[in-house]
Parts: C-alpha cells; structure tokens; sequence
C-alpha cells in the first residue's frame, strides 16, 4: 500500500491552491521546512510570511490579513499552533470568526523521538471548545489534500490537523469529500468503530482481524470533528448497538468525548475509546509509542471482543 504523510500533502495542496487563488498567503513560525510551507515560500516569496519562533505573533498577524480579505494559512507544529498560541486563536480569529486556516503539523504521538514536549494529544480538545471553529483530521494525503481545498472556499476558522510520518494511502483520486460528513469506508453488523486520523487505517487493519473471526465491523472515518456527523454516528450505533472510538490524542475531549456527547443525547450505546488514556508521551518511535499506548489495531481488536 503506498503511503503519504499528510503535511507533505499539505504542502503540494498549499501550490495548488496558491496558483489557483492571489489571495491565498501562508505564515509560519520558523518550522517550514518541516511543515512542507517551504516549496510555497520558494513559488511565492511574495505572500510567504516567515514569524520566527512567535506563534502568538503568527496568529495576530494572520487575524489582521484575513480583514483585508486574504486567507492565511498559519502553519507550525499542533503543539505550538494550538497551546502557544491559545489566546490570540480564541480572541483574534474565533470571536471575530475571521477567515483563518491553522493548519497543524506533527500531532499526536507519532511525532515519535521528538518526545512529550512535541507530542500534541490536547489540541482536538482546545480547538472544538471554540465557538466558530471547524475541526478536521485527516486519514491520509487524499483526504487531506481534498478537505485542505475545501477549508479554503470554507469561510471562518479552521483548525487542520496533519501528522508527520507517512501514513497508508486510503481513498482514490475520486474520493467526494464533504465538511462535517464523514464516509463509512466498510459495512458491519455487529459492532462500529468510529475513527480519525491515521486511526483510520488501525481501523481497517482490525476490521479485516475481525472478520476472520465472523465478526463484522462497520468502520467509520470521521475527518471532520467538529461539526460532527451526528446522523452517520446515530445511524450506525442504531444498527451494530456497540462503538469503539480510534483516535491519536487524549481521550479526553477528543473524538471519543464527540462521539459519545451525539450518542449519550441521541441514541445510548456501548462505548470504548481508544486513545491516549490521560498521560503524556515519552520518546520512541511511532510504532513503539502506539503499542505501548494502546493505540495498534490489536487494541482494537480486543476492544471489540470485550464489548461483543
């Protein structure tokens, strides 16, 4: 399976797009390299705006360009574009809900030797607790490179969250993507596994274990967090009665607190969540970081027979 990582599609979609459009420019805070702005910087020195090691700054100054009618693109680590940058995101972009795209790379653990201090898991949880933001996670370069598109004719603030390693390649070209509609990539009846991220992919990996032992699971990608699919998340706990959410982050106020916030309200079921279990990384590389975490389609796996 051919594998992407999901900033590097950030990065060829951020060309595409400022081909496309003059008013697209893009701010970052002295990671571009990293953060695959840099191929835009070189095309488009012009509406490349390098802040240094100032996110608080990068954030202030994207609010003030949005008002002049540009759509910036603040790009830097999740850890740093969400928690170094809190205030200035909540008062300069979402109250005035200002048309700004944050666009977050290196989140979760897989960010891997970088260690704790890198590792965003709160991020989810500090970006959909804003009024007037728009939560997205993609699964793989596809979907990012599409819902990367459709969050610049989106107008109001969005918050993307990309990973660092190359991840499987899930969607062909074809793909329609919709913000707010998530897409069930396998049909199931007995149990449901709601995931986001490179979760995604742990999620079919564990669906196709399942099967083997009779068991079908309906798997669910949920790329956009906030707004939630409500209806898709109500309709497949009324058919399977059992979920299991997937998601790279703490399972606090993540996709598994979305999730069951639709289902304790609408629909009651059976829920596990699989996530970071409230506790910081450590360093390690990715695959070392999500089997000791919890976060391999083995967990999931188990998760399901204990809820069968």
């Amino acid at each position: 399976m051919d594998k992407i990582a999901t900033r590097d599609a950030y990065g060829k979609t951020l060309l595409e797009l400022g081909s496309q459009n003059n008013n697209i420019v893009v701010l970052d805070a002295d990671l571009s390299k990293s953060t695959k702005t840099n191929e835009f910087a070189k095309a488009y020195p012009e509406r490349f705006f390098d802040m240094g090691i100032s996110e608080q700054d990068m954030i202030g100054t994207a609010a003030g360009l949005a008002t002049c009618g540009k759509i910036p693109f603040a790009s830097s680590f999740a850890v740093f574009a969400t928690g170094r940058a809190y205030d200035q995101i909540r008062d300069s972009i979402c109250y005035p809900n200002l048309n700004v795209k944050i666009a977050a790379t290196h989140a979760g653990l897989t960010v891997g030797e970088d260690g704790a201090t890198h590792q965003a898991l709160e991020d989810i949880s500090l970006m959909r607790s804003l009024p007037n933001m728009t939560v997205i996670t993609p699964a793989d370069g596809t979907s990012a490179k599409a819902l990367i598109k459709l969050a610049a004719e989106h107008k109001g603030p969005v918050y993307i969250r990309l990973g660092r390693p190359s991840v499987p390649v899930i969607y062909q070209d074809t793909q329609q993507f919709q913000i707010g509609k998530g897409i069930k990539l396998k049909e199931g009846k007995h149990i449901s596994i709601i995931a986001a991220g490179i979760m995604v992919s742990k999620a079919l990996e564990a669906a196709d274990a399942l099967q083997k032992e009779g068991i079908t699971a309906e798997v669910i990608d949920i790329h956009t967090i906030k707004p939630i699919d409500k209806d898709l998340i109500i309709d497949t706990a009324r058919k399977t009665g059992r979920v299991i959410t997937c998601e790279e982050h703490n399972i606090y106020g993540g996709l598994g607190s979305a999730v069951c916030e639709v289902l304790s309200e609408n629909y009651p079921v059976r829920v596990k969540r699989i996530g970071v279990k409230d506790t910081f990384g450590e360093s390690g590389t990715p695959d070392e970081l999500l089997k000791k975490y919890g976060l391999t389609s083995e967990d999931i796996v188990m998760a399901a027979r204990e809820l069968l």
